[in-house]
């Protein structure tokens, strides 16, 4: 993988551990655990889950976000050469966006609770992720990159915004959220085909990399919540696109062998909010079309959402407690 430095060409080089080395990958924590919050949250209505069980991660999800910006922002003042590096990185820079959709979670966490707050907070994670996606693709344009680099995170600062109107639909902006859904969804059907065939065609991603290709289950997932909440239920239009959801999900678990021989690494995160979103997809379709069926398969995918969370937190803390969460990237 070409530019893996992460210091700018010619800055001095951070020191061999510690606070430079903070990745950008970590912002896909509150985007993984609060994402699960909405799933247990979704899993109410739908399963009759606990409530409390949702409303406790969605708050575990804003205090972990808050404390990684607040680390990245000492980063940032430390060192800037490093967070320079990584937001000139092909890859590591596309987790930028990761910030702004975990606030746009924390904006949903807020509704029942804070309408209002929720609603500030919707708008400035919308307008920072808009800035996020203008800036990725003026690199696209002005920066052509290697084909290498073409890897499913970065979906995450393009097809964000079809998250927003998830949110954005509760607290009444539906013409806006019409907008940025029209928008994540234009970006996804441009962007994941290109994508698809850099992987396919290769050069083989590397194996730390490789747990990256969950994400490609979030845009279809997200996108048919989205587009039942900006619709009134899940229809016709919905159910669609979760059966393409239904599909990536099937495929990814045709690939488990392969996640499983990987060693531990901040792209594990990458398993963590899809696998999240797709239960919350899979509870709203269970409320829409109420069956025994499917309510065997949501309580299974939130099950299987749930565990992942859980691993991937517990393969971080340990690392964090041994001293290999702060190193230089391999």
């Amino acid at each position: 993988m070409s530019n893996a430095n992460p210091a700018a060409p010619g800055a001095s080089h951070p020191p061999a551990g510690g606070l430079a080395h903070l990745l950008l990958r970590l912002s896909a924590a509150p985007m993984g655990i609060g994402g699960l919050g909405l799933a247990w949250r979704a899993a109410g209505p739908a399963l009759g889950a606990p409530k409390i069980v949702g409303e406790v991660l969605l708050g575990l999800a804003a205090a972990v976000w808050l404390l990684i910006l607040a680390l990245h922002v000492v980063r940032a003042m430390r060192h800037p050469e490093a967070l320079s590096g990584d937001l000139k990185h092909p890859i590591r820079s596309a987790f930028v966006g990761a910030v702004t959709i975990g606030l746009m979670i924390i904006a949903g966490g807020l509704i029942p609770y804070a309408r209002g707050l929720a609603s500030g907070v919707w708008i400035v994670a919308v307008v920072v992720h808009l800035a996020i996606g203008i800036w990725t693709v003026r690199g696209l344009l002005t920066a052509p990159r290697e084909a290498a680099t073409l890897t499913p995170p970065l979906l995450i600062p393009m097809v964000g915004n079809i998250l927003a109107p998830v949110i954005g639909a509760k607290l009444g902006f539906h013409d806006l959220s019409w907008g940025l859904f029209g928008l994540g969804a234009l970006l996804w059907v441009l962007i994941q085909p290109s994508i698809i065939n850099r992987i396919a065609t290769g050069p083989t991603m590397p194996d730390k990399l490789k747990p990256t290709l969950a994400i490609l289950l979030a845009p279809p997932a997200v996108g048919s919540i989205a587009l039942a909440n900006l619709t009134g239920g899940f229809g016709p239009g919905p159910s669609a696109i979760y059966g393409l959801a239904a599909f990536v999900a099937a495929v990814l678990l045709t690939i488990t062998p392969i996640f499983r021989r990987i060693p531990f690494a901040m792209s594990w995160w990458g398993y963590t909010f899809p696998s999240a979103a797709f239960s919350v997809a899979t509870s709203a379709f269970t409320l829409g079309h109420p069956s025994g069926a499917m309510v065997v398969v949501s309580w299974t995918v939130l099950a299987l959402a749930s565990a992942i969370v859980t691993l991937v937190a517990i393969a971080t803390l340990k690392a964090a407690a041994g001293g290999h969460l702060l190193v230089p990237e391999g």
